[in-house]
């Protein structure tokens, strides 16, 4: 027995219009994430959001993170330096003093993969293994390794927030 399509994994769904098919996979693991933020937010209240149980990252840096390192990786993979906005919003991703809401926390995020998106339907697959760097530092990488990396980044503090989200739900 098969799954109805809309309850498929977005990979399963099929490709993605406009978009290179080299690329497909971290579109896909980005929208991914998208779905699954979006279904375990529901209902999460804003008062536990900067909660760390047993110590581990809460629930408010892991949606920060989700969105800012998108952004951060995207600006690598446009070949540019991060600017002090993004500078600072890295620097304020785990301040527990700031008054954030999951609502908001969710359209910055939502916003961050329709900017990943656009971005990824506007690349080349003939550029993908041009060089890049990261940080101030210029880590050498290509166009793939950022773009490989912000999926793969994307989806492992997908599932952190996950554990987070339940033991807080739990509790």
């Amino acid at each position: 027995m098969t799954k109805p399509k809309e309850n498929l994994e977005v990979w399963m769904r099929g490709p993605i219009a406009g978009l290179a098919p080299l690329l497909q996979p971290v579109a896909h693991a980005i929208l991914q994430a998208r779905e699954e933020v979006n279904l375990m937010m529901i209902d999460f209240p804003d008062e536990l959001i900067w909660e760390r149980p047993s110590g581990v990252a809460s629930v408010a840096f892991h949606l920060q993170h989700l969105s800012g390192v998108l952004d951060r990786l995207f600006t690598y993979a446009n070949n540019q330096i991060l600017n002090e906005d993004q500078l600072e919003l890295l620097a304020l991703e785990a301040d527990s003093t700031q008054f954030l809401t999951v609502k908001g926390l969710l359209t910055r995020f939502n916003n961050q993969v329709n900017k990943a998106l656009t971005q990824l339907k506007n690349i080349d697959e003939k550029t993908l293994l041009e060089p890049r760097g990261i940080g101030r530092k210029q880590i050498p990488t290509n166009l793939l390794g950022l773009l490989f990396h912000a999926a793969e980044h994307t989806q492992r503090h997908t599932g952190q927030l996950y554990v987070t989200v339940r033991i807080l739900q739990n509790s």
